[in-house]
């Protein structure tokens, strides 16, 4: 019998893997930025993360995908990863959280 993942311990695990990635230009981790629309795990234990750019001309725009993608997979728990890239909705300011609104002095 397969064992059954815990996709909510995954998924928690996801989110640290991506606060420990930050933006170049900005000194805060994607995650609390607001960089991240959607993580979803299904019970294969693969992972598709929907996230955004500050900018579609971000210098990052290749690599910071990547490697979103490249530390995910890293997880033991992981099978496959695969992060989409959308603009719609347009990142803004209001997406940040509190802690990185306070860290870049915009509160």
């Amino acid at each position: 019998m397969e064992q059954e993942i815990d996709t909510q311990e995954l998924g928690e695990k996801i989110v640290k893997v991506l606060k420990t990635i930050y933006d170049p230009e900005i000194p805060v981790d994607i995650y609390e930025l607001g960089l991240i629309y959607d993580v979803m795990v299904n019970t294969d234990s693969e992972v598709k993360i929907i996230m955004t750019l500050t900018t579609p001309n971000c210098p990052v725009a290749e690599s910071l995908p990547m490697e979103v993608e490249e530390r995910v997979k890293s997880l033991d728990m992981v099978k496959d990863a695969e992060v989409e890239i959308t603009f719609d909705p347009p990142w803004t300011q209001d997406l940040m959280s509190e802690e990185a609104k306070l860290e870049l002095g915009l509160l």
